[in-house]
């Protein structure tokens, strides 16, 4: 504990909630002390946090207190605070860890950035991408050829005239005819053929390099795109949605920037770098290519040292960006309670805030951007006129002559053009491998959740799929269990219902059963085989669910609901909309089945959106069905229409739900009765109601406050249960809609 309490203040200098602020920013420099710490004592940090879960025990917690005080009169208090103060340094080691395990994910080095980056350029076994990339590289060396060349024939154009010129300046017809010779326009059309024709070459290279570079962003992108959805569940709920689409969203633009800036503009500027400074030399002499490359090291120092004091500015550009996006996506999502407490302009305020330091940065980038310009200007400015000076003593000597000096300062001035662009690549190539490391590192992130590499296909049809859990134990945070040895038995072809009170454990068993979660302890087995020795996709295959909070997709209706069974026909998709008792209400709308309906289905209404829902996992008609709270927007009427019509088409189907409204599962076969994460009672509704003072008595009674005191019996059976419309029934009270003179209710 001392050791804990004593590695705890090393990292009290920081604090976790923006540390996880950092993350979400996507900004390596928001805290680089932080950052450059938590890389570091990654490992030590991680020891710490199962060290701090292991404290976080009152009862080790009062031992530790015994040993060092005789007074047990003050040990229960000592105790109580060194537990609340460890449960703190939980929380904040959790928060830290969940950073270093989800945030940082491995560590990718440049070089292993660029490596990666330089694969998906030349991806294995596609020869396709493979010869177009090639093809652009044999461009790029035909146009750096002629473009380096251009000044050669500019040099021969300008001693072929100087040569030709009068003495006496006095030009006449004959000295025109002389001076525009076959010679001389043949090296004039040359000049101007080599810097089309280079220009030509770097726009076909643009050209042919832009489908390599578009395929491996797009490949690139799908990958991490499958490896998040292949991630577990904890990984998305501790994660904000919008700043890792933005992650992704800044990681491929990035790539784009850096592919085409190292194959087509740092690799290539060096080697004219290098092909000049070797052509003044050979040319021009030694001092030429000592001026050139002092100008150069210089604008390249320059660069770098404002680059770096500008950094800053950007990386508080992009934290203001994330903040303000994140604000705009959450206050838009909830804009049902927004309207609901009139806080409209509050949220604009709140907005604007981010928007302000937005604006505050973008002004400190704009100005310090026109002072590196500035400064790279005056720098090759600086560099000209000494080679200019040079060439001039040069022709004074008589050493050189006009075309040379002409030849030395369009070689330096064709180098302004690649190296005012490298400036700012620099600047986004340094970005750009934050964002792609950002990116990438995602790719490294292990789920929770992984398959055995000799897990098997789950068999199970409608007739075997029968479902178990075995001594379950489970809690989302440690020490903390909403299950507790949960011991329950779901038999194949039929309908299990569970209930009990909020945080009871009910949703918890869906998020098991699918594998979204792995108990800390126990078993769970669906047709005997155990989930967890299964392949994922096939245990997903075979399970329906209908959850409580009905999210569907920014589409059309026949969208959601096909998305049940993509293979759908139309036909199939009407069939469960009717089932669902969806189809009527979707013809009155304008466009029918082709309705969009708008963000996360806010143009539904809820009891709409749960039908979608129900009729989605009817048409993916696996062999177990789960229905999570499955009807809880709908009104009486219609819940008991659809489950009426659901009884044929789900018929021999494994059914559990999870139910709140007890009466949605009075013909369960058999009821679960959960509290404190274990099975209190089970059995029918009409046994459980005959115990004496059971806990699913008191949840109906609280539930049917106003009924008939109920007299249990088992029900009478009755061939037309269509036709049960209503639910006063439900406490054998006799009703004309539903039982007969002289007779029991028809359920």
């Amino acid at each position: 504990m001392q050791n804990t309490l004593r590695n705890y203040e090393l990292l009290l200098p920081y604090n976790a909630s923006k540390a996880i602020s950092a993350v979400e920013s996507t900004d390596e420099n928001y805290l680089p002390q932080f950052l450059v710490w938590i890389r570091k004592e990654s490992k030590n940090v991680t020891e710490l946090h199962m060290e701090t879960r292991k404290w976080a025990d009152p009862e080790l917690l009062s031992s530790w207190c015994k040993q060092s005080s005789a007074d047990d009169a003050c040990c229960d208090v000592r105790a109580e605070i060194h537990y609340r103060f460890t449960e703190i340094i939980c929380r904040f080691i959790e928060s830290i860890y969940q950073f270093v395990q989800f945030s940082l994910g491995k560590q990718i080095s440049t070089a292993e950035l660029v490596k990666t980056m330089l694969r998906s350029v030349w991806p294995k076994g596609n020869w396709k991408i493979r010869r177009l990339y090639i093809y652009s590289m044999a461009l790029l060396i035909v146009a750096k050829i002629l473009n380096v060349y251009v000044p050669f024939l500019l040099k021969n154009v300008i001693n072929y005239y100087n040569e030709r010129v009068p003495t006496d300046l006095q030009l006449n017809a004959d000295s025109y005819s002389s001076m525009f010779g076959i010679a001389a326009f043949s090296i004039v059309v040359t000049y101007g053929a080599a810097r089309s024709g280079s220009a030509l070459f770097n726009e076909l290279r643009n050209a042919v390099f832009a489908r390599v570079a578009q395929y491996s962003i797009r490949s690139i992108a799908r990958q991490i795109f499958l490896h998040l959805h292949s991630l577990d569940l904890s990984f998305h709920l501790s994660r904000q949605t919008g700043g890792m689409s933005k992650a992704i969203d800044r990681g491929t633009r990035g790539m784009a920037f850096v592919q085409s800036a190292l194959v087509f503009n740092v690799v290539p500027t060096a080697i004219e770098v290098a092909m000049v400074s070797g052509l003044l030399y050979v040319n021009c002499g030694p001092s030429f290519t000592l001026a050139t490359l002092g100008c150069l090291s210089t604008y390249t120092i320059a660069t770098l040292a404002i680059t770096k004091w500008r950094t800053k500015f950007r990386h508080q550009m992009n934290q203001a960006d994330n903040d303000a996006s994140s604000r705009a996506i959450d206050s838009l999502i909830n804009y049902e309670t927004v309207k609901y407490f009139n806080n409209e302009k509050f949220e604009a305020d709140r907005y604007d805030f981010f928007l302000k330091k937005y604006e505050i940065a973008a002004l400190k980038t704009s100005t310090s951007l026109a002072f590196l310009n500035f400064a790279q200007n005056a720098i090759f400015s600086g560099g000209l006129v000494a080679v200019m000076c040079l060439a001039a003593a040069e022709i004074q000597k008589g050493t050189m002559n006009v075309g040379d000096l002409v030849l030395a300062n369009t070689l330096l001035f064709q180098l302004s053009v690649p190296l005012n662009f490298l400036g700012s690549v620099y600047r986004e190539i340094k970005q750009g491998l934050v964002d792609m490391q950002l990116m990438f590192s995602l790719l490294y992130l292990k789920s929770n959740i992984t398959e055995k590499p000799d897990a098997s296909p789950l068999k199970v049809d409608v007739g075997n799929s029968s479902i178990s859990f075995r001594d379950v134990t489970f809690g989302y945070l440690p020490g903390q269990h909403i299950l507790k040895g949960l011991n329950l038995d779901i038999p194949s072809g039929k309908k299990v219902a569970i209930v009990g009170g909020s945080g009871s454990g009910k949703s918890t068993i869906v998020r098991l059963l699918y594998r979204l979660f792995d108990p800390q302890d126990g078993e769970i087995c669906v047709n005997g085989q155990k989930i967890s020795d299964v392949q994922l996709e096939s245990l997903r295959k075979m399970i329906s669910v209908v959850p409580q909070d009905s999210v569907l997709f920014h589409d059309t209706i026949y969208y959601n609901i096909q998305y049940g069974n993509p293979a759908a026909s139309m036909e199939e998709v009407l069939y469960v909309s009717k089932l669902a008792n969806l189809h009527d209400s979707v013809i009155r709308f304008k466009d029918g089945y082709n309705t969009v309906v708008g963000e996360r289905g806010l143009k539904l209404s809820g009891g709409e959106k749960q039908r979608v829902a129900i009729a989605r996992a009817l048409l993916k008609n696996a062999p177990i069905i789960v229905y999570d709270e499955a009807t809880s927007s709908l009104d009486a009427l219609t819940e008991e229409s659809i489950m009426s019509s659901m009884r044929n088409a789900v018929q021999q189907h494994t059914s559990l739900f999870i139910a709140h409204r007890l009466a949605t599962i009075i013909d369960a076969d058999i009821i679960y009765v959960l509290e404190n994460g274990k099975v209190i009672e089970s059995g029918s509704h009409f046994e459980l109601l005959a115990k004496h003072d059971s806990r699913y008595s008191d949840l109906w009674k609280s539930q049917h406050k106003y009924a008939e005191v109920v007299q249990s019996k088992e029900p009478i059976s009755h061939k037309h249960e269509s036709e049960h419309l209503h639910l006063e029934s439900l406490d054998n009270r006799r009703d004309d809609n539903c039982c007969r003179s002289g007779g029991g209710c028809k359920r």
